[in-house]
């Protein structure tokens, strides 16, 4: 490329594509976004004010109010005002604090005005104060004490003509502005405006309901503490002092909760928000309303097509079961028709048989056929009889008289099958052990229900399982009570308790008899051939005038016991013969034994009751 060429050429840089970026705020100015947004103020901006004050202050110099105090009053005086800081007051610095009182030292010292030929009294001049109030100032605690009780500070509430001529924005913003300065908790939200947020309105009026006061009455105290000779008076000063300090606060602290109420009932926008909550509740409730009655439409209209539906399903139930009627009916009358074609063809042809004994046996036969076979199977049956006669007829037998055979072996396979099913079970099943009380009550069973009754040997299973007692859940069968009767049958035991049985019923019968003669004769009429023989042997010993017994009465075992009570349960009062009965499932008891032992256990139970009221 040659030198001109060169210097005609030109390079140009293509420009970038522009990009969209985010940006935040960062330092100062995010810090101001962050306390406007949050707070309501700008602290930046508050500084920067305040710190352009502190440069422009000039401190007042009323050398009249200096020379009208008296040093002996100094909490009566207005410690600002002594230092040239009337107007500046709370939003004083340390440092203006610092200054104003070198400015007072500088020009109000005794020895200056002396050296300006004034004259000055050591006992009470003015100086005194100046050096008090920057005592008081001075320092943070005893300022914060003083500030509590600012002479110049408005302590009241609007009223409701300050609210309406004012505006309520107006008067309530500088109530609140002036009493913020009291609050423990830095930037204290702002009142706001009528287009303030609800959580913003929300949020200021939660924080003054809450209000952290730090101003406290110490300055106020009648006596101090120092001023007590000994420990008890300064500690009473002190008691007295606390008291009076609890009661400034509690009416500083109504002050501001009643300020914060009047504000709260005269808001706007609190009103405003009352009236939209109002008007959402309505609105939820009539849609709620509506929601209902749109529900129990719905749930009629479905409950108005689910009866049409059942209805519609019940007709054609109905219809169903009316057409199967109908075709059962249908079907009964051909298979009564075929039958009776069938019997009326065998009848003509005289049942196919050669003799009369052949007859009455085809008779029984078409009768079974008639049953086992169907309409379709005797139309079938006929037209073959029709064609094949005699041969059709005697197969027909044949093949239901298999069939019917067949029907009894599977019966019989079945109920064998079952059979052996219950040996098995039987076998696996560990045997009872038989006590003497179970056998006896096994032998008033087997005399109670003689040969001859319905299903003996179960009932007498059904009694012993009843009246007897067992330690686990095993009970009586048939089968095991006919085995055992038969074992005590043919056993020595069996002759005893036999014998035994046989004699409380001869003794039993001697009672009765004993009663009748004793009502029907006298008193010295019962002779030795009245006396009836026991079973083995013995015999009952003879009667005196008042008929007692010479048997002496035995104690109530516990079986015996618990027979009695299983009686009592099984015959109710209303039984007849009830206590017979019950006498008859009590071995070796008789009718007045039971009764005697009822009332006893009556009375126990009686003497019981009566022991728990007394001890209760």
């Amino acid at each position: 490329m040659s030198e001109a060429e060169s210097a005609d050429c030109r390079v140009v840089s293509l420009p970038c594509p522009f990009l969209k970026r985010r940006v935040e705020c960062a330092g100062s100015a995010f810090l101001r976004y962050y306390n406007v947004k949050c707070h309501g103020e700008d602290t930046l901006l508050l500084t920067s004010k305040s710190k352009d004050k502190s440069e422009e202050i000039v401190f007042e110099d009323d050398v009249g109010y200096l020379r009208s105090l008296d040093p002996k009053e100094w909490k009566k005086q207005d410690h600002y005002a002594v230092l040239g800081m009337k107007k500046l007051r709370i939003e004083a610095t340390d440092d203006d604090i610092k200054r104003a009182y070198r400015q007072k030292v500088l020009k109000h010292h005794p020895d200056k005005r002396k050296a300006l030929g004034e004259e000055v009294r050591s006992d009470d001049d003015y100086f005194t104060c100046i050096t008090k109030a920057y005592e008081i100032l001075g320092s943070p605690k005893t300022r914060r004490s003083y500030d509590s009780v600012d002479p110049e500070f408005d302590d009241s509430i609007p009223t409701t003509s300050e609210i309406k001529k004012e505006g309520f924005f107006n008067i309530f913003s500088k109530y609140f502005e002036m009493n913020a300065r009291w609050s423990e908790k830095k930037h204290v939200p702002l009142l706001g405006d009528e287009n303030s947020s609800r959580e913003f309105v929300e949020k200021f009026y939660s924080f003054w309901y809450e209000f952290d006061s730090w101003r406290e009455f110490s300055y106020l105290d009648e006596e101090e503490k120092e001023k007590g000779s000994d420990r008890e008076e300064r500690r009473w000063i002190e008691k007295q002092n606390k008291v009076a300090r609890a009661k400034l606060k509690k009416e500083e602290m109504t002050r501001i909760r009643n300020l914060v109420d009047l504000a709260y009932a005269n808001d706007p926008r609190i009103q405003r928000f009352k009236q939209e909550d109002k008007d959402k509740k309505i609105a939820a409730k009539r849609a709620r309303q509506d929601a209902v009655q749109a529900k129990k439409a719905e749930e009629e209209r479905l409950i108005k097509e689910a009866q049409i539906a059942k209805q519609k399903a019940e007709a054609a139930e109905r219809a169903r079961m009316e057409a199967a009627r109908a075709e059962r009916e249908l079907q009964k009358k051909n298979l009564r028709k075929e039958r009776k074609s069938l019997r009326d063809l065998c009848k003509n042809n005289n049942y196919f048989a050669k003799n009369e004994d052949e007859t009455v046996n085809h008779m029984a036969a078409v009768e079974k056929i008639c049953e086992l076979l169907k309409a379709t199977e005797i139309q079938a049956l006929i037209k073959d009889i029709e064609s094949s006669g005699r041969d059709a007829f005697i197969k027909a037998i044949t093949e239901s008289e298999e069939k019917l055979e067949a029907e009894r072996r599977a019966l019989f396979e079945n109920k064998r099958v079952e059979e052996q099913k219950l040996k098995k079970n039987a076998a696996l099943k560990v045997p009872i052990e038989w006590s003497p009380e179970m056998m006896q009550l096994l032998i008033k069973a087997v005399n109670l229900f003689p040969a001859g009754t319905n299903a003996r040997w179960d009932v007498v299973a059904n009694f012993l399982n009843q009246h007897g007692t067992f330690t686990d859940e095993r009970r009586f069968n048939a089968k095991e009570v006919l085995n055992k009767a038969k074992d005590l049958q043919s056993s020595d035991f069996s002759k005893s308790i036999l014998k035994k049985a046989a004699n409380e019923e001869a003794f039993d019968q001697f009672e009765k008899d004993k009663k009748k003669v004793v009502n029907s004769v006298d008193d010295n009429s019962i002779s030795k051939n009245d006396t009836p023989k026991l079973v083995n042997g013995t015999s009952k010993p003879k009667m005196n005038g008042d008929v007692k017994e010479s048997k002496e009465e035995k104690p109530w075992t516990k079986t015996e016991q618990e027979l009695l009570e299983q009686a009592i349960k099984t015959f109710p009062v209303s039984t007849s013969e009830r206590w017979d009965k019950i006498a008859e499932c009590i071995p070796n008891r008789s009718k007045k034994d039971c009764m005697k032992r009822y009332k006893e256990l009556v009375e126990l139970v009686k003497a019981k009751k009566q022991a728990a009221n007394i001890s209760k």
